[in-house]
């Protein structure tokens, strides 16, 4: 439903599959085998995981995106996303589902300069499905463009709306 609407941006991700470049399984399995002993502050209890998830996510930003689904419930530290739906889900998740009808709005595809998910390859998919697309790059971020490189992000971001 196109006319739903009126811009749409994608940050780092291409409408093809992205399974074969993606790490996100390690980073589920390493998420999914973090042990916490009830009672640690949270500090504690952040810190445990970060270093239980060190070998696996290397990058201390990934790392710190990863920790913010790391809740307090009852007591104890739980994962706030389902990772184990994630997990069964995968393959799901990091393939983009078949459309024929392009979206003929304003698209900006955002990506990070250091990212594999927006490649050149996929520009010809991009360009079929997206005709008025944008495809711009944040120098020196990563997969987590927000993140990495917050206010480039924004400023790419309000550039791409129209003016209020």
């Amino acid at each position: 439903q196109p006319d739903l609407v009126e811009r749409l941006i994608s940050v780092d991700v291409s409408p093809v599959s992205t399974a074969p470049v993606s790490e996100f399984s390690a980073y589920v399995s390493a998420m999914k085998s973090v042990k916490i002993p009830d009672g640690l502050s949270r500090s504690a209890a952040r810190q445990l995981a970060d270093d239980q998830l060190r070998p696996v996510a290397q990058l201390p930003q990934l790392r710190q995106f990863l920790l913010t689904n790391l809740v307090e419930m009852e007591g104890r530290y739980v994962w706030r996303v389902n990772l184990e739906a994630i997990s069964n889900h995968l393959a799901d998740i990091m393939n983009f589902p078949v459309f024929h009808k392009p979206y003929p709005g304003p698209a900006l595809f955002l990506g990070g300069s250091n990212s594999p998910y927006i490649s050149s390859k996929d520009y010809p998919e991009i360009q079929r499905l997206f005709p008025k697309a944008d495809v711009q790059y944040i120098e020196g971020a990563g997969h987590i463009v927000h993140q990495d490189k917050f206010e480039e992000f924004i400023a790419a971001v309000l550039n791409f709306l129209p003016p209020p």
